[in-house]
């Protein structure tokens, strides 16, 4: 046993209490499903989450963030677009006498594009609830998670009991992009001696997950009028043969990828993908110009310079063997994540062992979570690869994410609340309340 021993009849006050209040909580979740918070519009979004901490009693810090701050950090990823509103906050809940161990619980509020809304089946920032599940952007990825964390410790309250340790409630941005909100956090000075995280996971904890690379190809072309196509040399079509290049890389690594003492039996880990493409002025005109965002899958362990060098002769390579590209090679622009990838050690095991007691009191004697090895990335590397904080994520049961009809279901939640109140009572101890 690893966590903190609870009496039967707190669990059973807390289990209680986390049922009584999830009417309650599934209108909290549909509130903040209903903020459309993107990349670069969160600020609503960390206004509620602000607002939901200060009315809980956390001592909140609600700060701008400053690049030049963060740049110089390890893992930090490069902007491109408006930053100036960018915000982290941070609610501290204090114990009254300290028995137990500290503990971050981290979600991110930032959600990503939802694409052509006539393609969803309901508005995507109109929350509904069908058959136990509540659709809506973000409703998954990850406002469900973060919205449970919250109502855990409102559980405990309700029990009559507050954590025997410091909480640090920390709400995030850019998740999606570059994890410069949870690296904000670190920079600012928060601490603890383990961080969850309750991304999607369909009650699985992340053992290990890949990292990515973000860049931009800036592919140019020569235009000619259309009626004298051959003259010209086509942006966007050289694109694709720069993209068919890439596509032969990500071949190759995850030929290697079959030897990684890690990943060895996860099927094709590294995935690149060409998420963003924009190109040519007119329809009549040979494309002078072709712009193409992408992301590269890395293994845990591998340099990531290396790897980008490995991306800048790929593309240098394709270039030369093109008629047009051989004088006028494209540019690689690095424009979001430079995340390495992350394996958790043998220092997580004492808060693996606490938290699978928890998940053993609500799904059964004997039961423990699954593990898992992610083929994508979560905020989790911040805190263990650069802070010997351990961290991994464990979450709801959700489907769709970053697609159409993104969905959660409303049961896991609940239970996954549930987990995280009786984690956080054996991680960090009760104190009754006065």
């Amino acid at each position: 046993m690893n966590g903190l021993p609870i009496e039967a009849s707190a669990t059973t006050a807390i289990r209680e209490a986390v049922e009584a209040r999830f009417e309650a909580q599934t209108r909290t979740l549909a509130e903040f499903v209903r903020i459309p918070s993107r990349r670069f519009e969160e600020g609503p979004a960390q206004d509620f989450m602000a607002d939901q901490l200060r009315a809980r009693g956390a001592e909140v810090d609600d700060w701008k963030l400053d690049l030049a701050d963060l740049a110089p950090l390890p893992g930090y990823g490069p902007i491109e677009g408006d930053f100036s509103r960018a915000r982290s906050v941070v609610g501290a809940f204090r114990p009254s006498e300290t028995k137990g161990r500290s503990l971050i619980l981290q979600g991110h509020c930032d959600v990503v594009p939802e694409g052509p809304v006539e393609m969803w089946a309901s508005p995507p920032y109109e929350p509904m609830v069908k058959d136990g599940w509540m659709h809506g952007r973000g409703a998954g990825d990850m406002k469900a998670g973060t919205v449970a964390a919250l109502f855990a410790l409102d559980a405990i309250r309700e029990a009559g009991f507050e954590p025997a340790a410091r909480v640090l409630f920390q709400s995030v941005i850019e998740e999606e992009s570059t994890g410069l909100g949870a690296l904000s956090t670190l920079q600012r000075g928060y601490r603890a001696d383990l961080a969850l995280l309750p991304e999607p996971s369909g009650f699985t904890v992340n053992r290990a997950q890949v990292g990515a690379i973000w860049f931009k190809l800036r592919v140019r072309g020569r235009p000619v009028h259309v009626a004298t196509a051959g003259e010209g040399s086509n942006a966007i079509l050289a694109a694709y043969d720069v993209i068919a290049a890439l596509k032969g890389m990500e071949a190759r690594w995850n030929e290697r990828a079959a030897a990684d003492p890690v990943y060895a039996e996860v099927d094709h880990p590294l995935n690149f993908n060409a998420g963003k493409i924009k190109g040519g002025d007119w329809a009549s005109s040979v494309p002078a110009w072709c712009d193409v965002d992408c992301r590269m899958g890395v293994l845990p362990g591998w340099d990531l310079e290396d790897a980008k060098r490995e991306i800048l002769a790929t593309v240098a390579e394709a270039a030369r063997a093109h008629p047009f590209l051989g004088n006028n090679p494209p540019d690689v622009v690095w424009n979001g994540f430079q995340a390495e990838g992350y394996v958790l050690g043998e220092d997580a095991e004492p808060g693996l062992a606490a938290f699978g007691e928890a998940f053993e009191t609500v799904f059964g004697a004997g039961e423990r979570p699954a593990e898992r090895k992610m083929t994508a990335l979560t905020d989790t590397r911040f805190y263990g690869l650069y802070h010997g904080i351990p961290a991994f994520c464990f979450g709801p049961t959700a489907e769709n994410i970053h697609g159409f009809d993104e969905r959660v279901d409303l049961e896991s939640v609940k239970r996954v609340t549930e987990i995280i109140a009786l984690f956080v009572a054996r991680w960090c101890g009760l104190n009754r309340r006065a």
